[in-house]
């Protein structure tokens, strides 16, 4: 007989603590396989274009479960879907590092996807437990977290393979989330805000098939060629599914996402942003270890290791961690609004480092330092902005737009930054410098972009509920606000 499950006295620091490490080690998921990617494909006798699924699969997954079981933490409370989360994450793992074959190697992967959840029920976690004044820091802190795990997967991986195995690579991770699991169930506390309702099934099976359908063609439009057919016919379908979902969900008396809510300037305006650092983000995390590791006959290459790729690339995983930290504790001095218009600004000129100031290595860590502080600033604001900008009982699902809002941006950008580079590939098959150099103006661009967009979000955000005779007791959704702007009218939902 199992024993039942005890109330643990509220700790934020154990409860964060226990957040901080799944998240990391679900981030760590993607850029700790994908330096592995040929030692697994050998080993399992796989081809190239099969190889490649164990990245997209579990792209497809995170994308599609993320916002849907983000509302089911808004629903049935955030601890419940957290132990949910953290299990399909160690079952993944599990199915992955005894994986006889590719196939299954990519089940175990599409279970694991399942943990993209753990974001927006990190975050949604934080705001309920915090007080006011410490839900900046921490979801900063969080934030910070997620974007160096993000990357340290690219330093971890070399040791890892080489000392261990590339099975280990998922036999880590189902090791750390086992024990979160666990811990979590003792010591998260249960969510004093649950929303109640149910999930919209027919809500969610259109945003799967929208996202499926976009992120499919975009992963490997590459290897089907991006006027084929069927890449043609898919991108038209999501367009179509996307269009679809929008109206039956404003129109829906049980919205999965409320549309209103993404109406809103700050929210939208903030995954506007979201979608450019992503792109920008995945792109720098995926291909500059490739030019590091690039042979130097090539005249641009330095023809590094793995592991001393994934030691040049710590200087940007250590300035996104400070970057991270310090948006919460300065955001009384500078709103996070300017923080993502700083941040953005460092990101075009870290990536525009990149392009034109990579004759040395140490340069390349240097601008790797500078775009990593803008990562981490704005990747920490923005969340900021949407959890103060929506209701707690919407904090799950807003999160996990915002998040998957990124991932999106990440196929986009990885997609067109792969697309320009593998365009000047020479006989040797390794793209040219100028190549590389385009394609870093590019995401420099996107920074800039994203610097415009920035100052389209409102200088006030934190809402106040308003109710019918204008006080009363206070409730879950008060006890996170600081000012009395940006009101939120409980009669007609939505942000005057």
């Amino acid at each position: 007989m199992s024993s039942p499950r005890i109330a643990a006295p509220r700790s934020t620091r154990v409860v964060f603590a226990l957040l901080a490490v799944a998240a990391a080690t679900f981030a760590a998921l993607q850029s700790l396989i994908t330096p592995a990617l040929p030692t697994i494909q050998e080993d399992l006798g796989a081809t190239q274009a099969g190889i490649s699924w164990v990245l997209i699969s579990w792209l497809l997954s995170a994308s599609v479960a993320t916002p849907i079981l983000g509302r089911v933490g808004d629903i049935i409370g955030k601890d419940r879907t957290l132990f949910v989360v953290l299990a399909a994450i160690a079952v993944g793992s599990l199915v992955a590092a005894l994986a006889p074959s590719l196939a299954v190697l990519i089940a175990g992967r599409v279970i694991q996807g399942l943990g993209g959840a753990i974001y927006p029920v990190a975050f949604g976690i934080i705001r309920d437990e915090y007080t006011r004044e410490r839900v900046p820091s921490a979801v900063g802190a969080m934030s910070s977290v997620i974007a160096v795990g993000g990357g340290i997967g690219t330093v971890l991986a070399g040791p890892i393979v080489s000392f261990l195995g590339w099975r280990w690579l998922f036999g880590i991770p189902l090791i750390v989330v086992t024990v979160v699991a666990l811990l979590s169930w003792r010591f998260t506390p249960p969510s004093p805000v649950p929303a109640g309702g149910r999930i919209n099934w027919l809500a969610s099976v259109l945003l799967a098939s929208w996202l499926v359908a976009l992120l499919l063609p975009v992963s490997v439009g590459s290897q089907w060629g991006w006027t084929s057919p069927l890449t043609l016919g898919l991108l038209a379908l999501a367009a179509v599914l996307l269009v679809v979902w929008v109206v039956y969900e404003s129109r829906s008396r049980n919205p999965l996402i409320d549309m209103r809510m993404m109406r809103r300037r700050a929210v939208w305006a903030t995954n506007a942003v979201a979608l450019l650092f992503g792109a920008a983000m995945f792109s720098v995390i995926t291909f500059l270890p490739q030019v590091l590791q690039t042979p130097t006959a090539t005249g641009y290459g330095f023809g590094t290791s793995v592991t001393v790729a994934g030691l040049l690339i710590l200087p940007l995983l250590a300035a996104m961690a400070v970057g991270g930290l310090v948006s919460g504790p300065i955001h009384h001095a500078i709103g996070f609004r300017m923080q993502l218009v700083l941040g953005s600004g460092l990101l075009a000129a870290g990536t525009l480092g990149f392009a034109l100031w990579n004759a040395a290595a140490w340069e390349v860590a240097v601008s790797g330092a500078v775009f990593g502080l803008g990562l981490g600033l704005a990747y920490a604001a923005m969340t900021s902005v949407i959890v103060q900008a929506v209701p707690p009982s919407q904090t799950g699902v807003a999160t996990g737009v915002n998040t998957n809002v990124r991932n999106i941006g990440g196929a986009i950008g990885t997609a067109v930054f792969t697309g320009i580079i593998t365009s000047t590939a020479g006989a040797s098959g390794y793209p040219t410098a100028g190549g590389y150099s385009v394609a870093f103006l590019m995401l420099t661009a996107f920074g800039l972009l994203g610097l415009i967009v920035a100052l389209v979000i409102p200088r006030s955000l934190t809402p106040v509920r308003r109710t019918s005779s204008g006080s009363g007791p206070q409730t879950g959704e008060e006890r996170v606000v600081t000012a009395p702007v940006n009101v939120w009218s409980a009669a007609d939902d939505d942000w005057q």
